[in-house]
């Protein structure tokens, strides 16, 4: 008989306070069981907070540079609602001048993305619309 060498996992090993996106559909982001119904800013150690922005239209510079947390990200994703939307280039100024990858999604793909960062232990930041 055959006995195998190793054992494979096939989870990946999670901190129990580390923020994943745990489900999310129209109108809503649950992230650790915990829904939030406004746009909302979190990252893999940093529990969700308020980002302030009702829609696209309203998106501003300063709306960016809150994104800037501490400790600075690798890349940010910007979930733009159920439709992706193209940011204009002066919204992303700040973060190209400190070298901080970014892409611009719907939030649906913004937290399938994020929980694919994040569970490879990147140092990501997810900026998330909710319509």
């Amino acid at each position: 008989m055959i006995q195998p060498r190793s054992t494979m996992k096939l989870q990946p090993d999670f901190a129990p306070d580390t923020q994943m996106v745990s489900a999310y559909g129209p109108g809503y982001v649950e992230v650790n069981g915990v829904r939030h119904t406004q746009a909302c800013v979190f990252a893999p150690q940093q529990a969700p907070k308020p980002w302030g922005v009702d829609r696209i239209t309203s998106l501003q510079t300063s709306h960016i540079d809150a994104l800037l947390l501490d400790p600075l990200p690798e890349v940010v994703l910007i979930g733009t609602g159920q439709r992706q939307h193209m940011l204009a280039p002066a919204l992303m100024r700040q973060l190209m001048a400190r070298r901080i990858g970014w892409e611009v999604m719907d939030t649906a793909a913004a937290c399938r993305t994020y929980n694919i960062l994040a569970g490879e232990g990147r140092q990501v930041l997810a900026a998330l619309m909710i319509e």
